[in-house]
């Protein structure tokens, strides 16, 4: 039987979008149905393969995105969205790959669940871009999300800190606005879509919250103590406002986490 850790490997080390997604569904579903081997028989690389487009940028150097009604713009907008999200699956994949051995199978079982779900939001958002005249890649993208992976290879604690309880939370707090901007210029399809991710994005973050508290307990840390101090160490950027505070506290990240350290 193969084993776990070398198909998510090769789901990782798969470059084209479509075929990465495609890959991780399958890891998803063949983990699901028990044909994956319980090992951990080869090691994650530290940086997953990629296309040779979008090509990758630093975030002071990406293009304005141009007025949001305009062509430009929503094709621009919805190229962003696709590529988050096309990060974010190899973000739960790494999660599974890398700290299931030590966190176990309920961790392994979620964080590929979650990355099924990441695979399913690339392609709605793949197809959006499609059905406005572009595609993944046509654009420029931002060069540094898999920055903060890179930084926590070492330590889950610190992973689930940065990765489901900043980077996806911070996605809790935008997208709806995003959501409503959308939905008046008359795109009640790509408000759908929006609405579908949000959903799931809530339940992301409380996968990663979960596991989080579950760590700190058994270390008999605060975790509110524990999680400012690691974002403090690990993660460039701000925590700011405004916070989606109904969407966090649904995904169990109540405001005394972040409150203390919003900028």
């Amino acid at each position: 039987m193969p084993s776990l850790a070398g198909a998510i490997r090769v789901a990782l080390l798969t470059a084209d979008p479509r075929g990465k997604a495609m890959a991780t569904r399958d890891v998803a579903r063949r983990w699901r149905l028990g044909r994956l081997a319980w090992r951990f028989d080869v090691t994650m690389p530290d940086e997953p393969a990629r296309p040779a487009q979008p090509e990758l940028l630093p975030p002071n150097r990406m293009p304005k995105r141009g007025k949001g009604g305009s062509e430009r713009g929503r094709i621009a907008l919805w190229h962003s969205l696709a590529h988050i999200e096309f990060v974010a699956i190899d973000l739960a994949l790494d999660m599974a790959g890398r700290f299931g051995e030590a966190m176990g199978e309920e961790f392994v079982s979620d964080f590929l669940s979650v990355a099924a779900d990441e695979a399913m939001h690339f392609a709605l958002l793949a197809r959006k871009l499609e059905s406005l005249g572009s595609h993944y890649g046509a654009l420029p993208a931002h060069g540094g999300l898999w920055q903060a992976a890179y930084e926590t290879r070492d330590d889950v604690r610190a992973r689930l800190a940065i990765v489901p309880m900043v980077l996806e939370a911070r996605g809790l707090d935008v997208t709806p606005a995003t959501l409503e901007r959308v939905r008046a210029q008359g795109d009640e399809h790509g408000a759908r879509i929006l609405e579908r991710i949000l959903d799931d994005e809530i339940r992301h973050v409380a996968i990663g919250t979960k596991h989080f508290l579950a760590l700190a307990k058994a270390a008999g840390d605060s975790p509110q103590k524990c999680w400012q101090e690691l974002v403090s160490r690990h993660f460039r950027g701000a925590v700011k406002p405004p916070f989606n505070d109904s969407a966090r506290l649904a995904a169990g990240l109540s405001r005394d986490f972040y409150a203390a350290i919003a900028s």
